[in-house]
């Protein structure tokens, strides 16, 4: 078989299934829900030979400026043939001018390096058993109209216009808050995901207030299965093993510019933790 003689196609419902059984081939936690969730917010490619599906990737817009690119799986027979780049290819041209960031694995970074993406930081990724935590007094559960300042702040740490993402994962998630004088200051999230929960994001205004927010949600969900991915600038990373996330791998993050857009910054500095938000 050659690539001639596969077809490429904007994703649909119709192609999930296909979509789950490749990610389970790569031994990926995601279930029907979690692409569901991916395709919602997304504009997903699929590569199909004989009507099964062998590769997918989603770019993911935030506003008019930024893009991730995610979900990226190619079958393992079909591997060394040119059809990741290709791939890769078609999501960059559906994010036109958008700055594009992606999280690496090492294998895929030559690749990605070749497509003019350079390295920016390293996730790490944990997960485990929640242990017996004491729940902050300071945090509390989100009501519902919270969600447009939580709006605001994720867009104050990260940069990017994701209210369309954070507006889905509001109607999957449990959301904490932590408040000053009334007005929502810091906020993360819970939801299920794969073979159990992940928490993310998480913005906080420092680590202090990050740590609070997690064990919030982990003290209401004792001894359920939980990730969280952090990225290493954070200093989570050793604080979460003690909380019984055993660290389990990660990922390189990785960001790819048009030489013709001006980047938005973040308004103020926060301290979050970047979950595999919950896309992958």
């Amino acid at each position: 078989m050659t690539t001639q003689q596969i077809i490429l196609e904007e994703m649909t419902p119709g192609h999930l299934e296909g979509a789950v059984e490749l990610s389970r081939q790569v031994n990926w936690p995601h279930r029907r829900e979690d692409w569901e969730l991916a395709q919602a917010v997304s504009r997903g490619i699929v590569a199909l030979q004989e009507q099964r599906v062998v590769a997918t990737i989603m770019m993911t817009p935030y506003g008019d400026n930024a893009a991730a690119i995610n979900m990226v799986i190619v079958d393992a027979a079909m591997r060394g043939r040119g059809l990741g780049r290709k791939m890769m290819e078609e999501a960059l041209a559906k994010a036109g001018e958008r700055t594009c960031c992606l999280t690496a694995t090492r294998e895929g970074l030559p690749l990605y390096e070749k497509l003019g993406f350079v390295t920016t930081g390293e996730i790490v990724q944990h997960q485990g058993e929640a242990l017996a935590v004491s729940a902050p007094a300071r945090v509390s559960w989100a009501e519902s109209g919270d969600l447009a300042r939580i709006e605001v702040l994720d867009r104050e740490a990260f940069g990017h216009d994701r209210s369309a993402l954070m507006k889905r994962v509001f109607e999957r998630a449990k959301f904490a808050v932590i408040r000053d004088e009334g007005n929502t200051q810091a906020f993360s999230a819970i939801r299920p995901f794969g073979r159990g929960l992940v928490i993310g994001p998480v913005v906080a205004r420092n680590g202090t207030e990050a740590k609070a927010l997690i064990d919030f949600l982990l003290a209401h969900h004792q001894g359920k299965f939980v990730r969280v991915d952090t990225d290493v600038s954070t200093d989570l990373a050793e604080w979460l093993t003690w909380r019984g996330l055993a660290h389990v791998g990660g990922g390189i993050t990785m960001r790819r510019s048009m030489a013709t857009h001006r980047e938005s910054k973040p308004a103020h500095h926060r301290t979050y933790a970047l979950v595999s938000q919950a896309l992958g």
